[in-house]
C-alpha cells in the first residue's frame, strides 16, 4: 500500500491555520449510525447498517453500484430520513433545533453536482459562500483548489477535473469539520484524480474528517485510514486497508484464463499446488491466492499443460481490496 507520507500531490499548501483547534468537547466519533434501514417500496437499499467514523480520519465506503453507499451517505448528510436506526453526526442528530448549526459544519460534494453552466467560476463560489455565516473568501478557495486562472470562465466550459475541483471548492467554503464525498473522482483522468487526492490529503492532514464513497481500490488504499466494504446494504467487513488485505492470508494473486472452459477437475487440483492458499473461479477466469508466487506459477503451468489446455491469459498482482471483496462475495466490485 502506498505510503501516506508520499509527496505525489500538487495541490496548493494553504491549509495552515485553516481549522479551529480541536477542543476537549469535540466528540471522538464524527459519525455514528446503528441499525440503519432505508426502503424504497420493495427494494431495501440499506439493511441494518452500522458505522463509526473517528474524528480526524478519512473513512471510505467501498462497494459496487447499488450496494447502498449513496443512500447511506445521504442519510448521514440529512438529505434522507431513515426508516429505522439511529444517526449521530458531530455529536448531533438530524430533526432537532441543531440542524442549522450542524449544516454549517458540513461540507458536501454529491455524486453528481449540477452547477449552473452559465455562471462563472467566481459567481458560483460567491453564490455558495452566501449560504454560510462564515468561511473562506472567494480568493482563498480559488487558490486552494487551483482555479485562479478559471475565475472568469463559465462552468460549462470547464473540464471534468476542473468541475470536480469546483464542486469540492463549494464544499470547503465554510471550513467544514466533516467533508462528505460521494464518488469524487468518477470519470476523471489519472492526473485530475491525483490533483484531487492532494487537495483532500491537505484537508485531512489539518484535522478535517472525510467520509467518501468509491469503487476505485487505489483511491481507497491511498486516501483512507479505514474502510468499510458494503454489499446489499450491509457492512460485510471493515478495518484498515492493510488489515483487510491481510485477511486473505497471502500477498499475491495469480489470474489465468484458457480457451474454452476450465475443467472442474483442474480447479479442484489447484488447491493442492505449492504456495496456494485459495482458488476462485469467476466469469470464466480463475484466481489463485498465493503466498509463494514463484512456486505456484510453474506448478500451475504444469497442470495446464497436463490437461492440454491453451493458456490465453496469465497475470499476477499484489493482493488488493478488490480481491478481499471477491473473496467475501464471489463478485468483483464492478461486475455490474
Amino acid at each position: 500500500m502506498p505510503s501516506r507520507g508520499r509527496q505525489l500531490r500538487s495541490a496548493p499548501r494553504l491549509w495552515h491555520n485553516r481549522f479551529v483547534a480541536v477542543s476537549a468537547s469535540r466528540p471522538s466519533l464524527a459519525v455514528r449510525c446503528s441499525g440503519l434501514v432505508k426502503r424504497y417500496e420493495r427494494v431495501v437499499a440499506v439493511a441494518g447498517l452500522d458505522l463509526a467514523v473517528q474524528a480526524g480520519e478519512c473513512f471510505g465506503l467501498l462497494g459496487p453500484n447499488g450496494a447502498g453507499k449513496t443512500t447511506t451517505v445521504e442519510i448521514l448528510e440529512g438529505l434522507l430520513t431513515p426508516d429505522e436506526g439511529e444517526v449521530e453526526v458531530l455529536g448531533m442528530r438530524w430533526g432537532s433545533h441543531h440542524d442549522r448549526a450542524l449544516r454549517e459544519r458540513l461540507g458536501i460534494q454529491l455524486q453528481e453536482t449540477q452547477l449552473n453552466e452559465k455562471l462563472t467560476v467566481e459567481e458560483t463560489i460567491r453564490l455558495f459562500r452566501s449560504f454560510y455565516r462564515q468561511g473562506r473568501t472567494v480568493e482563498q478557495v480559488l487558490q486552494l483548489v487551483g482555479l485562479e486562472a478559471k475565475r472568469t470562465s463559465w462552468v460549462g466550459k470547464l473540464s471534468g477535473g476542473q468541475r470536480q475541483r469546483l464542486a469540492v471548492a463549494c464544499a470547503l467554503l465554510n471550513r467544514p469539520d466533516l467533508l462528505f464525498l460521494d464518488e469524487p473522482t468518477t470519470g476523471l483522468d489519472p492526473q485530475s484524480r491525483r490533483q484531487l487526492w492532494g487537495l483532500l490529503e491537505g484537508f485531512r492532514a489539518e484535522g478535517g474528517t472525510i467520509l467518501l464513497t468509491t469503487h476505485y481500490m487505489e483511491e481507497a488504499e491511498e486516501l483512507c485510514d479505514r474502510v468499510a466494504i458494503v454489499d446489499h446494504g450491509k457492512v460485510i467487513a471493515s478495518g484498515t486497508p492493510r488489515d483487510l488485505v491481510a485477511t486473505l492470508g497471502a500477498d499475491h494473486v495469480v489470474e489465468f484464463t484458457v480457451d474454452g472452459d476450465v475443467p472442474a477437475d483442474l480447479i479442484g487440483l489447484l488447491h493442492a499446488l505449492p504456495g496456494v492458499r485459495d482458488v476462485r473461479a469467476t466469469n470464466g477466469a480463475v484466481s489463485l491466492v498465493a503466498t509463494e508466487v514463484q512456486a505456484a506459477i510453474p506448478a500451475l503451468l504444469g497442470e495446464i499443460e497436463r490437461f492440454r489446455l491453451h493458456l490465453s491469459l496469465l497475470a499476477t498482482h499484489h493482493a488488493t481490496l478488490e480481491d478481499v471483496f471477491v473473496a467475501l462475495t464471489g463478485r468483483h466490485l464492478r461486475d455490474d
